[in-house]
């Protein structure tokens, strides 16, 4: 199932998301965990030190050998230097899974030791003055892009991506690659209008949402995100001492997390689990190949000198099914 955590800065998502994937961890689910936030928390919040999360290798430095991987021999693509963000996999696209050894995740993934188990953890790379006027941040999310793009994922595997902060995933249409997005919000006019945003945005494109309610500190905070989020509102989540002995690098075990918050991270992972079910391999294949030609379009064509709307296999549909070629 793939997954994504999305809200404001500083509403909590990357603490959210780094328990939900020690929740999923701990139950032994196999996780690809991805720091697609341009702050690059999410290491740090897995337990991770400080040099140790700067050593981890950056998706967007090894965008050149993650297209060439997933290429593959697909003839519709020319070579790997005309690949965009947006570029679907076809007939001979290598494809990923989650529990696979690859030449993707022998660059750009490493293993995390968890209390219960292991994930991989991938990164986007960290936001740098080079990128200032000259390589949009979305050319390092483009490597996150690709990857879902060309992922294969089953029931009971899970893929949890820590999203920037804003709108951003919705410039390239990066936000219809997940089975359920969970949208964390404050109790506040700021943290429900993200929200909306995003509803308004998600509204034509069958995106499951469910907002999760953080800082709540009484049922006043509860009535007021039901009244703004309606049955969106999934959980809530309020003040947790194992969440501030993490914070401060000392994390308890984590079987001894506030009963409160263990069942909040069990309705998440029944609300991930329960898109599997609703699942339209054909529309997501078409909302990838919708994205792909209107960036194509309006940039894509123009920075390569080719037609992209040619890397189009029309006949392909990805699916659990698929096979991928060696």
């Amino acid at each position: 199932m793939k997954i994504a955590f999305v809200g404001k800065g500083g509403s909590g998502k990357t603490t959210l998301s780094s328990l939900f994937i020690r929740h999923l961890a701990a139950a032994g689910a196999p996780v690809v965990a991805i720091d697609a936030d341009i702050n690059q928390h999410l290491g740090p919040a897995l337990g991770l030190g400080e040099s140790e999360a700067a050593a981890l290798p950056a998706m967007g430095d090894r965008l050149p050998l993650i297209k060439g991987y997933l290429r593959g021999s697909n003839p519709r693509i020319a070579s790997a230097a005309t690949m965009i963000k947006t570029t679907p996999p076809g007939e001979g696209s290598r494809l990923v899974r989650v529990r696979e050894p690859n030449a993707v995740y022998d660059a750009c993934a490493r293993p995390v030791e968890l209390d219960g188990g292991a994930v991989r953890l991938m990164v986007t790379g960290p936001f740098t003055d080079a990128d200032l006027g000259v390589a949009c941040y979305h050319s390092k999310t483009g490597a996150v892009e690709l990857f879902l793009n060309h992922l294969v994922d089953g029931p009971d595997e899970y893929v949890v991506v820590d999203m920037t902060a804003g709108s951003d995933s919705f410039a390239s249409g990066m936000f219809t690659r997940f089975d359920v997005t969970f949208l964390v919000a404050e109790p506040t006019r700021k943290g429900v209008s993200v929200y909306r945003q995003y509803k308004e945005y998600a509204r034509d494109f069958g995106i499951t949402l469910k907002v999760v309610g953080n800082k709540v500190q009484g049922q006043d905070d509860i009535d007021f995100l039901r009244a703004e989020a309606g049955d969106d509102l999934l959980v809530t989540v309020g003040h947790s001492d194992w969440v501030r002995a993490m914070e401060k690098g000392r994390p308890p075990r984590f079987d001894l997390l506030e009963e409160p918050n263990v069942r909040a991270l069990q309705a998440l992972r029944a609300a991930a689990d329960a898109t599997h079910e609703q699942r339209d391999w054909e529309r997501y294949t078409r909302q990838m190949v919708h994205f792909h030609l209107k960036n194509a379009q309006s940039w894509g064509n123009e920075r390569t000198g080719v037609d992209l709307a040619a890397q189009v296999d029309p006949g392909f549909v990805l699916g659990e099914g698929v096979a991928t070629p060696v």
